[in-house]
């Protein structure tokens, strides 16, 4: 009996929360780590960078390291991550497009090209499972550089021979999104909108509007009171 008993309390010890992690997150508070809101408004997409800061190594191993935290469909965690930096950025640089909506800009403007990239690749066959990781993945490292005070954009349009030329040196990885990171030097603002409104970002006097459909549009309602 004392032996279940012990037993017992052992597995419900195992199960309670890391105590390092509240006391890091306790900590994180005290210092002044920016709230969820406060990250998802400064979380926009970049597309202009102060070429004066260069991003380290180290910052991106920060922003990759989210994905020990993050969940995974299925827990099997199918992504791997290529740091870009220095000058082997330039490659990137050249395979990339950013402003599909903006094309007469011509984007990234001379001068505010980012300096480094995070490349998500992947062995795994394309499918939901490895879609679901992306968006949880993109989306945390996008948080986590606004936290460290950078900004970043996720980059879908790029060439896709040259990119698996950088990335694959005896490995079959396929890469599946690039996230450029960087220090902002945009002007931004949320435009509220209507479902049926337009849903194209577009710039006036050096402001980057970004129209974000209302809350009520996006709920679906039915006969609840």
């Amino acid at each position: 009996m004392a032996d279940n008993y012990l037993e017992k309390k052992m597995e419900e010890h195992k199960a309670l929360p890391d105590r390092k992690s509240f006391k890091a997150a306790k900590k994180s508070r005290a210092e002044g780590a920016l709230p969820l809101d406060s990250l998802l408004l400064r979380n926009r997409s970049c597309r202009g960078y102060d070429s004066n800061y260069i991003v380290s190594k180290e910052e991106l191993l920060k922003i990759v390291e989210v994905n020990t935290k993050i969940a995974s469909a299925r827990n099997q965690q199918v992504l791997r991550f290529r740091l870009v930096y220095g000058t082997e950025a330039k490659e990137v640089t050249k395979a990339i497009k950013l402003g599909g909506a903006l094309p007469e800009l011509n984007l990234p403007l001379p001068g505010t090209e980012p300096n480094a990239y995070i490349i998500i690749c992947t062995q795994e066959p394309k499918g939901k499972w490895v879609d679901i990781d992306l968006g949880i993945s993109a989306q945390s490292m996008l948080l986590k550089a606004v936290d460290l005070g950078l900004n970043g954009i996720c980059i879908a349009a790029f060439n896709k021979e040259k990119i698996c030329a950088l990335v694959n040196s005896g490995r079959q990885m396929e890469p599946l999104l690039i996230l450029a990171i960087g220090k902002s030097i945009e002007r931004f603002q949320l435009l509220p909108i209507g479902q049926e409104d337009e849903h194209n970002y577009f710039r006036k006097n050096g402001v980057h509007f970004v129209p974000k459909v209302r809350i009520e549009d996006l709920l679906i309602w039915t006969n609840q009171k």
